[in-house]
C-alpha cells in the first residue's frame, strides 16, 4: 500500500490517521502515530501547505468528538456494539472500553491490511486485545443481504452505535440512501448513529477550490461534481430517526479550546451529526 507516487481513495485512510496524530492531546487518539509511514508524512506536509493548515485539527476534533459521543452513549443508552462503516485505520476499538464488540467494516484490502497489523502490533505488545470482527466488503457490487446478516450474527439483540465517517463524501445521493436504509434495518429504537458530512455552500470556497486542484494533481477522481455535500434537512428527514446534535469544526473548536489559526474560507468545515432512532 502507497507504493506509487500517487496516492488513491482507500490510501486516505493512512492520511487520516497521520492527522490524528499531529495532537494527541485534541484528538485523544494515543495509537494513530502507529500508521505513520514517509510517504502518509510526505503527502501530509503537501496537504497542509496547499490546502489547508488546519486540516490536521478537523481530523483531531472528529474524532475527539465521535470517541466522547460513543463513550456518553455506553454509558447512558447501555451501547455494546460499535459498528463503523468505512472504518479506514481508525483506533477506536483501542480508545473505548475494552467490553465493547466492534464491527470494522471496509474495502477487503483496508480490512486485510487492518487486521494483519493490530494482530502484529498486538503480539508486539504495542497494543491491547479486543474484540473485533473485520469486514470486507466491495461496494461495487451488491454486498447489502451478506452485510446485513454478518453484523446481525455479531450483533444480535445488543444496543449498537453505527459510526460513519469520511465516507460519504466519496460516495453518491443514492448510495448513501441505500446505506442509511440498511442502518435501519441493523439498528432498534434507541441505537445511535454518529456521521460526518460537507454542507453544499463548501463548494464554494477558496479551501474546497484548492482541495480540487490537489486533488486534480494527486488523485484521478477530482471533479467537484463527483464529490458528496450533504444538507441538515437530509439529516432532519432520514425515516424513523431523530438528529439529537449537530456540530461542526467551529462549535467543537470552542468546546475543546482550540484556536483557530485561519480565517473561515481557508478551512474544510466538516459538519458531524448525532442521530437516535425513534421507530421501525
Amino acid at each position: 500500500m502507497l507504493g506509487g507516487n500517487n496516492i488513491e481513495i482507500h490510501e486516505t485512510a493512512f492520511v487520516t490517521s497521520t492527522f490524528r496524530a499531529t495532537d494527541v492531546k485534541l484528538s485523544r487518539d494515543h495509537f494513530a502515530y502507529l500508521w505513520n509511514n514517509p510517504k502518509t508524512e510526505k503527502w501530509v506536509e503537501e496537504y497542509l501547505t496547499k490546502v489547508s493548515s488546519e486540516e490536521s485539527f478537523t481530523h483531531c476534533l472528529r474524532n475527539r468528538y465521535f470517541l466522547e459521543k460513543i463513550n456518553e452513549h455506553v454509558s447512558k443508552n447501555g451501547i455494546e456494539v460499535l459498528i463503523n462503516f468505512g472504518a479506514g485505520f481508525s483506533m477506536y476499538p483501542f480508545l473505548l472500553d475494552q467490553n465493547i464488540t466492534h464491527i470494522e467494516i471496509d474495502k477487503p484490502e483496508i480490512v486485510e491490511y487492518k487486521k494483519m497489523k493490530i494482530e502484529q502490533w498486538q503480539k508486539e505488545a504495542l497494543l491491547p486485545k479486543r474484540n473485533i470482527h473485520f469486514v470486507g466488503v466491495d461496494f461495487s457490487k451488491e454486498y447489502k443481504e451478506g452485510l446485513l446478516a454478518t453484523i446481525n450474527s455479531v450483533k444480535g439483540i445488543k444496543k449498537c452505535f453505527i459510526l460513519i465517517e469520511g465516507v460519504l463524501f466519496f460516495l453518491d445521493r443514492e448510495e448513501t440512501d441505500g446505506l442509511f436504509q440498511l442502518f435501519n434495518l441493523v439498528q432498534d429504537t434507541g441505537d445511535i448513529i454518529g456521521s460526518a458530512s460537507f454542507q453544499d455552500e463548501i463548494k464554494e470556497s477558496l479551501v474546497f477550490k484548492k482541495l480540487m486542484s490537489f486533488f486534480g494533481d494527486n488523485i484521478s477522481k477530482a471533479s467537484a461534481s463527483e464529490y458528496q455535500t450533504i444538507p441538515n434537512e437530509y439529516y432532519r428527514n432520514i425515516e424513523n430517526y431523530s438528529l439529537i446534535d449537530h456540530q461542526d469544526y467551529f462549535s467543537l473548536s470552542k468546546t475543546y479550546y482550540h484556536k483557530i489559526e485561519l480565517e473561515k474560507e481557508l478551512i474544510l468545515n466538516e459538519n458531524f451529526y448525532m442521530l437516535q432512532k425513534v421507530g421501525s
